[in-house]
């Protein structure tokens, strides 16, 4: 069933996820030959809390959001070297398609991911974001060439990213990234 009044699903794919050694190049390459934009941009990323392979971590990534049609798109650029789910993939293929994600309502969030976990993937990464949602990822690189994410889908999440989606509706290439500041 959608959830967003632009059809995303729950439980269904809502994005597809990408690691990068530079950001800004990536969006300007994908505005270039995807037209996809505008681009949101999340400078070091602010987790509430994180656990990396069930141990609390540090990590300093900027993201960057963009949707083209019913899909949103995500550019990782991990700006520290610690371990981390990004750098696995990083180290097993290079930087390209790192994840799926998700989406999950608050109530069944947790079901969602101990599906997966009972299902026999691995629990690589758990957090909570600055708006306060849950996210985590779990190992399916394995057996689907990438890790899947399950997104708690909050009313400020399914604000966040349908203000994302209405602004590629007839973008015009003006403006193609935009900063935004974690609240």
């Amino acid at each position: 069933m959608p959830i967003w009044n632009w059809g995303q699903p729950i439980n269904g794919i809502i994005q597809a996820a990408y690691t990068t050694p530079n950001i800004e190049d990536s969006m300007a390459d994908w505005t270039s030959h995807l037209n996809i934009g505008p681009w949101f941009l999340f400078e070091h990323f602010q987790f509430q809390w994180i656990k990396y392979r069930g141990q609390p971590c540090e990590l300093d990534v900027t993201v960057a959001l963009a949707t083209s049609g019913g899909m949103m798109f995500e550019l990782i650029q991990q700006n520290d070297t610690k371990p981390s789910v990004y750098r696995e993939v990083q180290q097993a293929r290079g930087h390209g398609f790192h994840h799926w994600a998700v989406a999950a309502r608050p109530e069944e969030y947790d079901s969602v991911l101990a599906d997966y976990v009972k299902g026999g993937s691995a629990l690589a990464l758990e957090a909570a974001v600055a708006i306060g949602a849950r996210a985590a990822y779990v190992d399916t690189l394995q057996s689907l060439g990438g890790m899947i994410e399950v997104i708690e889908v909050t009313p400020a999440v399914e604000g966040l990213f349908t203000m994302i989606q209405q602004a590629s509706v007839g973008w015009d290439g003006t403006a193609p990234v935009r900063v935004l500041q974690a609240s």
